[in-house]
This record gives C-alpha cells, sequence and structure tokens, in this order.
C-alpha cells in the first residue's frame, strides 16, 4: 500500500495558492466535431463561445463543462496559425492545463522569478461582468500553465465569449464531478528534470513514486512521480519509460504524439458504476483486464462497498491505501493516434493511485498495442 504525505503538512510551505483546476484546452482539427463528441458520448454542456461570429477571427474555441470539469476545444481557422500547426504535430491534443488562482500577476512573477519560462505576461480582460486576469507559464513539450484570475466576473467564462447553448440538443450528465490528476509522458531521462521544476518552480512535492519495479509486466516498464501542490487539488503524476523488451506505452505515445504531453486525464465520480455504464451505452471502449483479476482482488484489497459483480462485468479496478480504497477504469485512446486517453475515478478515502492495479492494467494496454502493431 503506498504511504503518502498528508496535505496539511504540505500546505505549510505552499507559497503558489491554487484553487483547483480552472480548464484543460485541446487544440484540435475540428473543434465542432470535437465539442459533439464531449457532449455525446461523456455528458459535457456547452457553456460558452468565441469565434468570427463574436469577433475573433483567428480561431474557434467551444467550452464545455460538467460540474467543475471545464474542457475547451480550440481550431485555427487558418493553416498557418500556431493553433493549426499544433493540431497537425500532435493529433488533438492539450496544450494547456489551466490553474485557477487568486492572483495571477503574482502567480506569474513568484513562478518566473524562480526559472520558469513565460508565454505571457499579465493580461487584464474586461467586459459588462467583470475582470479576469490571465498569465502564462511553459512546461514539458509544447503544453502550458496558465493561471486565471477569475473572482471578479460573473459573465460566461471570460470576456471575449459568449453564453452558447443549442435549444434542440441537451446532453445530460453522466457524473463527472472533477479532474482527479492529469498524467504526462515525457523523453527518457526528464522525469527528474520535471519533478524539480514543479517542486522548484512552483512549489509541489512529491507525493509518491514508482519504479520500473512497481510498473512493469514480461515485456515493457516504466517509471513515474506524482507531483503535487499544497492542498492536492492539483496532481500531476510524471511518466518516463524505462528499458524493456518491447516498447513501452510511453514510448508508443511519444511517437504518435511527437513528443512530450498530456496522457490522461482522471476525471472523478462519485458513482463509478453509473458513470461507467452510461460511457459504455454511449460508445466508449475500455481497457479490459483478464476475469482473473476478479477472483483475488478482494483477497488483496479486503471489504468494499460495492457488489463485485457489476465491477466485473465493467471491467472497474480496486485498490487499497492506508486511507481507504479506490475504484478506477481507464478507456482505449479516444483518437485515432495513440495518445490521448481517460480514467475515471471513485476515491473512497484513498489518496493513492491504484499501485495493486498496475500489472494487469498495463498487460491491458500491451494487449491494445499489440493489436495496434505497436508492441
Amino acid at each position: 500500500m503506498d504511504r503518502l504525505i498528508h496535505p496539511v503538512e504540505a500546505t505549510q510551505t505552499d507559497f503558489l495558492p491554487i484553487n483547483g483546476t480552472d480548464y484543460v484546452e485541446f487544440y484540435v482539427g475540428n473543434a465542432k466535431q470535437a465539442a459533439h463528441y464531449y457532449q455525446t458520448a461523456l455528458g459535457f454542456q456547452m457553456e460558452a463561445y468565441r469565434g468570427p461570429e463574436t469577433g475573433h477571427r483567428e480561431s474557434v474555441t467551444y467550452v464545455l463543462r460538467q460540474d467543475k470539469i471545464r474542457f475547451l476545444f480550440t481550431t485555427a481557422l487558418d493553416p498557418d496559425h500556431f493553433v493549426a500547426k499544433h493540431a497537425h504535430l500532435h493529433g488533438d491534443g492539450v496544450r494547456d492545463v489551466a490553474f485557477w488562482v487568486d492572483d495571477a500577476t503574482y502567480s506569474f512573477a513568484a513562478t518566473v522569478e524562480r526559472g520558469a519560462i513565460p508565454v505571457h505576461e499579465p493580461i487584464t480582460f474586461q467586459d459588462e461582468f467583470g475582470t479576469v486576469v490571465t498569465s502564462a507559464i511553459r512546461t514539458y513539450g509544447d503544453t502550458i500553465h496558465t493561471f486565471v484570475e477569475r473572482n471578479h466576473y460573473t459573465g460566461p467564462f471570460m470576456p471575449g465569449f459568449v453564453a452558447y447553448q443549442n435549444p434542440h440538443f441537451a446532453p445530460t450528465s453522466i457524473g463527472l464531478k472533477y479532474v482527479d490528476h492529469v498524467v504526462c509522458n515525457l523523453e527518457l531521462g526528464e522525469m527528474n528534470t520535471y519533478a524539480q521544476f514543479y517542486a522548484n518552480v512552483l512549489g509541489f512535492r512529491q507525493l509518491v513514486s514508482f519504479d520500473d519495479k512497481d510498473i512493469s509486466t514480461e515485456y515493457t516498464a516504466l517509471m513515474s512521480k506524482v507531483m503535487s501542490n499544497g492542498n492536492e487539488r492539483i496532481k500531476l503524476p510524471i511518466n518516463e519509460p524505462a528499458e524493456g523488451l518491447k516498447k513501452s506505452q510511453i514510448e508508443e505515445y511519444l511517437i504518435f504524439y511527437k513528443g512530450a504531453g498530456v496522457q490522461h486525464i482522471a476525471l472523478a465520480t462519485d458513482n463509478i458504476i453509473e458513470t461507467v455504464t452510461a460511457m459504455r451505452s454511449r460508445g466508449i471502449s475500455f481497457l479490459q483486464v483478464p476475469e482473473a483479476y476478479y477472483d483475488e482482488v478482494l483477497d488483496r484489497v479486503g471489504q468494499i462497498d460495492e457488489d463485485i459483480t457489476p465491477l466485473r462485468e465493467l471491467g472497474i479496478l480496486v485498490d487499497r491505501d492506508d486511507e481507504g480504497y479506490l475504484l478506477q477504469i481507464f478507456t482505449k485512446p479516444v483518437e485515432d493516434r495513440p495518445t490521448v486517453f481517460y480514467e475515471i475515478i471513485q476515491r473512497k478515502g484513498a489518496r493513492s493511485f491504484g499501485k495493486g492495479n498496475f500489472k494487469a492494467l498495463f498487460e491491458a494496454i500491451e494487449r491494445e498495442q499489440s493489436l495496434r502493431g505497436n508492441l
């Protein structure tokens, strides 16, 4: 079982207060179709829009929301625009993991002083609903972190956007609540560099680490460090490949994404059985572990509240740490390139990441890699 730092202890040295994930922005080839997919398959509601109709002629952005989760899908209107080049190189992928802060100016100055590479200095956006201040810094690959200060804003998302809903289409929520963690894949040798970046520049601390003995199969292995801010509302596992007999899932991602980037986003739910059942009915495909996993899982994790039968039928995994247990499941990639996928997670006290499931999970990933001819 994993042993983690208690959040109260960690907060004492948290120089950069972060309230949570403000949004995750994807640069995509067709934002209209991507937005429709996330509404239909994942139950997101349309919240806001920006594009030529609102006076923004370079790109279009659809803002989708479900409870505390906000996803942005942006497409360029010119092939020479940076957004188009990003989508051409990486495929549909995450450009921005934005943090909600009380002071975007301070957050920018404090992190740049500690060595962050700036993307843009603080900018104030204003309209009849108030003001939003944003600033941004670089992180791994082409990914950035935007600091968003929105405490004095009551409008739809931020100035420049308009409220947007389709009166003929109102998808129902599937029970997703918030972003639990965001996982990145890095080139060999970069894990420690970016762990130090998050520690030194953003004041994060290491919650837990896994080496190739923890995350390995007969053929492949990887290493990971989980970095978190003081209140643990931001948790960022950082992965790099380890030496193995065949090509690891990290290496496959790096080949098809053309570099480092966000591998998967873990979305929390209060009822994973209902959420996964709804996702399957809407066409989402999940990784499947062998039936034998369920023959011994309760011996390993002990008593749980849920009936094992629906967990077995849906392929939901269970693990326990010192503070409770968790239930989790992973989708197959949601792009044609084997890059971005999702984890659905329900925490019943546990603060860890399912170490006891790693072997079964990564063997399932290897079976999919083999089908794609990439193992």
